[in-house]
């Protein structure tokens, strides 16, 4: 057996997801914790991973695990929704007791529900999400678990348009703003007393100001960003054990499975910055997945 968990070593939070949304959420950890070092991972080969199966999700999550810890990532949020519906539960239970029971992995769904009662009114929440998230169930049945003392309306709708608008920079295009209008429209005919909507997909902040244009004025949009960033602060604060073992050096590199050029490309479009980026291929380096 084969364990990476040599807590003798600092090194950086891995940062993952199956292609570019999860630069939203990394643009604002750094933004909220710019000492830490910070390794981000796009799947960008794979992707997308939203109208994949639970297996395959799950497979090619525990992949980038591994990657992050060969790399000595003592803490790794999947910052992507599909994976944390579909693969963090498992890979919390199953592998890290055996790979790494010293390292950490964290999703973003549960922080995204933790404050929700602090942004609706009337307990009508919908749910903009890939069909993978949708699927899942894992947004109402969070809200549930962390909630059970209010009573919720959750409606969710599937924008399965918006990632391939979104990553091929087609976003300013006529076909952006029926898709917007469509899938809020089927959102609000499920529900119409709706007054909070979570963007339950990293790429959705892109698209926001379209979306909100498209919104009834009453209607709050929650982003993950900023909350999946607060809670990692305080994560920090509570568990010294992970945090003394992080480097903090402030610097952060960015790989993708896919083509460095295509990444540094279009990464342009969430950070509003130049990066330099490498290739990464998976490597099947632990003996054991469960």
């Amino acid at each position: 057996m084969y364990l990476m968990n040599n807590q003798d070593k600092h090194g950086p939070i891995g940062i993952f997801d199956s292609g570019y949304g999860g630069l939203t959420i990394l643009k604002e950890i750094i933004k909220e914790l710019p000492e830490y070092d910070y390794i981000y991972i796009g799947d960008n080969a794979r992707t997308p991973y939203g109208t994949r199966s639970f297996d395959l999700v799950y497979n090619y999550t525990l992949e980038a695990v591994k990657e992050f810890f060969k790399r000595g990532c003592p803490l790794v949020i999947l910052a992507c929704n599909t994976a944390s519906a579909k693969a963090l539960r498992n890979i919390q239970q199953f592998n890290l007791p055996v790979i790494a029971p010293n390292n950490r992995i964290l999703g973003v769904i549960r922080p995204s529900v933790e404050n929700i009662k602090n942004y609706t009114k009337n307990g009508h929440i919908g749910i903009f999400a890939t069909n993978g998230t949708v699927e899942s169930l894992s947004y109402p049945l969070e809200i549930k678990k962390l909630h059970n003392d209010r009573s919720y309306v959750i409606t969710q709708q599937a924008c399965p348009m918006w990632v391939p608008l979104i990553e091929n920079n087609e976003t300013e295009n006529e076909g952006a703003d029926f898709f917007v209008k469509k899938y809020i429209i089927e959102l609000l005919a499920k529900d119409p007393l709706i007054d909070t909507i979570i963007l339950a997909c990293t790429h959705y902040p892109i698209i926001k100001n379209k979306i909100k244009k498209n919104l009834p004025k009453n209607i709050k949009i929650v982003e993950q960003g900023s909350i999946v960033a607060l809670s990692l602060k305080d994560y920090l604060l509570r568990h010294k054990e992970i945090e003394t073992r992080l480097e903090k050096k402030s610097q952060t590199k960015y790989l993708t499975t896919e083509s460095p050029y295509m990444f540094q490309k279009i990464a342009s479009l969430f950070l509003s910055k130049e990066i330099v980026v490498e290739h990464v291929e998976f490597e099947d380096i632990l003996t054991s997945k469960k």
